[in-house]
């Protein structure tokens, strides 16, 4: 049989991942994925499904949804993307990653098919996802979009409810330069009947969304203010808002037997249930390190309001980026008196330090380069004093990175 690490690197290899290559393996439109699927035999027709867009806050809610009916005993499969650590945390059921073997199996089985069609890798991944999440049986899938709304391959299904989080700019080349572009493309999402929530209700993007579920006849709400009385193992104030509009969507479920004792249990145990990581991740003390894969502007904003309500002496960040980031957009919303550890992500698209530091000369902060991202983490901790913060963000990747440089220290 084929190994694992083969078929990742034949993956790999064949079909460009967008998070890695960019814009060179970004291919919108439906007409192949719908083939593909009609190929597997419309898996996802055997389960029921919730569909998540929006620009931040996607994977959080996603998983606090998944975690809430695990714990009302559906039978749940997870789709999201991209990974920290390992290609088989984008297809979960029940928290528990598909098996490599069954990673396997399903390219070995389908490789002809992908060669002839030449599927993206994402597209490839949807079909691997819904395939497996109709073999496992499971009641409902949630099924976080990887890019946009209305042209994301994960569009060809029909879910029980649509979820879009919020709105800010981010993959403008794509999407549109302005958050009401944007929320045009996010709005696609919005089916015919099917029950829409959307997470925030702004003044901006209200008209977008609601236009587009008046057209489909799609009945909407906003996501219910956060209850004080509940409680969560998610760290991080800016999960507030996800979770208000998780508890929303799921209260629109047409079979919804999740009582306030199921909803309160499900959110005290997010991370145990589902094995989400990199949002505000506390991976050590004296001094505490945190990671989170926060990058856009959008979501730097909400980790410095996070920041605010903490106690520490001084802020050490460790940073990266990719190409069309905008780098200064992002440093101006950091404490300036932080000290800066930069380096740049082990991918196609990673902005490289000569790069950085072109962008960055004329800059008055306290910034230091590295010639890799583990380096960084290292100096960074040398420096930190036990009051003090390490935070690790700016790139999925460099947490990424971070995440597998910690694991490789732990194995030694």
């Amino acid at each position: 049989m084929t190994s694992y690490t083969h078929t990742l690197d034949w993956m790999y290899a064949q079909l460009p991942m967008y998070q890695r290559k960019g814009a060179a393996a970004y291919r919108p439109g439906l007409d192949a994925v719908s083939l593909w699927d009609d190929y597997l035999g419309n898996p996802h027709k055997a389960y029921k499904t919730i569909h998540v867009g929006g620009t931040n806050g996607k994977g959080s809610t996603t998983h606090i949804m998944a975690s809430i009916l695990q714990t009302a005993g559906y039978k749940t499969g997870i789709y999201t993307s991209p990974h920290l650590l390992d290609f088989r945390e984008r297809i979960k059921v029940n928290g528990k990653m598909i098996s490599k073997a069954e990673v396997v199996d399903f390219i070995d089985q389908h490789k002809p098919y992908i060669e002839n069609h030449q599927l993206s890798f994402f597209e490839m991944t949807v079909g691997m996802a819904l395939s497996y999440f109709a073999m496992k049986e499971v009641d409902y899938a949630v099924i976080e979009v990887g890019l946009g709304g209305r042209l994301d391959a994960t569009n060809i299904i029909t879910p029980a409810v649509s979820v879009i989080t919020n709105i800010a700019l981010d993959h403008t080349q794509f999407l549109g330069t302005t958050r009401v572009a944007i929320a045009g493309e996010k709005a696609g999402i919005i089916k015919k009947g099917v029950p829409v929530v959307f997470g925030e209700n702004d003044e901006e993007t209200k008209p977008v969304f609601e236009k587009k579920a008046k057209e489909e006849e799609a009945p909407h709400v906003y996501a219910l203010p956060y209850d004080e009385q509940w409680k969560t193992d998610l760290l991080g104030t800016y999960q507030r808002q996800n979770i208000a509009t998780a508890v929303t969507a799921l209260s629109q479920l047409q079979d919804n037997k999740i009582s306030p004792l199921i909803l309160q249990k499900g959110l005290t145990q997010v991370k145990k249930q589902t094995q989400f990581m990199g949002r505000w991740q506390e991976v050590g003390n004296t001094p505490k390190v945190v990671l989170d894969v926060g990058h856009n502007p959008a979501g730097i904003r909400v980790l410095v309001t996070h920041l605010k309500t903490l106690s520490y002496s001084h802020l050490h960040l460790v940073m990266g980026f990719v190409k069309e980031r905008d780098v200064n957009a992002v440093l101006d919303l950091l404490p300036q008196t932080a000290n800066f550890y930069f380096s740049t992500p082990q991918i196609d698209r990673g902005l490289s330090l000569t790069e950085l530091k072109a962008t960055l000369k004329k800059s008055p902060l306290h910034l230091s380069y590295f010639e890799s991202l583990p380096l960084a983490f290292e100096e960074a901790k040398r420096k930190a004093e036990k009051k003090d913060l390490i935070l690790v963000c700016g790139s999925t990747f460099v947490v990424s990175e971070i995440l597998a440089h910690i694991k490789i220290i732990k194995d030694e």
